[in-house]
């Protein structure tokens, strides 16, 4: 089963639309320059409402290891993902189970990025964009993507309810993630498209399995 992330969610409602529609972890983004940013004590509030078994995710763009030690003081989060330029060893240095973020264009050496961060739980494959660092929702060409990577793979970039079938299909990915694809506007989420992605995905599953 393809396991589903949305993410940015910045607001109540907005998660309970996604626990609702079957989504099996959340993202809550923790980057200044973001629009769907939560500061602490907002995203305090959101993880209190994520029930059992809901997997809680903190996205991070090169962040200092005191900003990271300082929300997980705060926030009991699951998982780490990290979007910038971060080591392997800072990644892993959390306790924390962890996605590398990496931006996909030609001429990336994902098999070489998936040895180097060999300890990651996952690769989240993203479009490249200059000077931005997600939540770009631009695609990319899935075909750069090897076959044998693809249990390790967290696909983004561009999905949204119209092509995420087609996604699972062409790449079989580990699990997919969603954010601006699912939205009304930057930050605020539409329940409709949540439950449209979700939909689209557990088909997909029903006619590969």
């Amino acid at each position: 089963m393809t396991r589903i992330k949305i993410c940015g969610i910045t607001r109540e409602q907005d998660l309970l639309a996604a626990v609702t529609a079957g989504a099996d972890a959340l993202g809550f983004v923790f980057y200044a320059k973001s629009p769907r940013n939560v500061e602490l004590p907002q995203a305090s509030q959101l993880l209190r409402a994520v029930p059992p078994f809901v997997t809680s995710v903190g996205l991070f763009v090169d962040p200092s290891e005191e900003m990271v030690r300082d929300v997980l003081a705060h926030m009991p989060l699951d998982v780490l993902q990290f979007h910038g330029d971060e080591s392997p060893v800072f990644c892993g240095q959390f306790g924390r189970p962890y996605l590398k973020a990496i931006r996909v264009k030609a001429g990336v050496d994902l098999v070489e990025c998936a040895a180097r961060y060999a300890d990651a739980q996952g690769l989240l494959l993203d479009a490249f964009v200059e000077g931005v660092q997600g939540g770009t929702g631009e695609s990319f060409d899935w075909g750069l993507i090897p076959k044998e990577l693809a249990s390790r793979v967290v696909l983004s970039g561009g999905l949204h309810p119209h092509n995420v079938a087609e996604a699972v299909r062409t790449v079989r990915p580990y699990a997919v993630d969603v954010s601006s694809g699912v939205e009304a506007s930057k930050g605020i989420k539409d329940a409709a498209k949540i439950a449209a992605f979700i939909k689209e995905v557990k088909n997909v599953d029903i006619q590969l399995s």
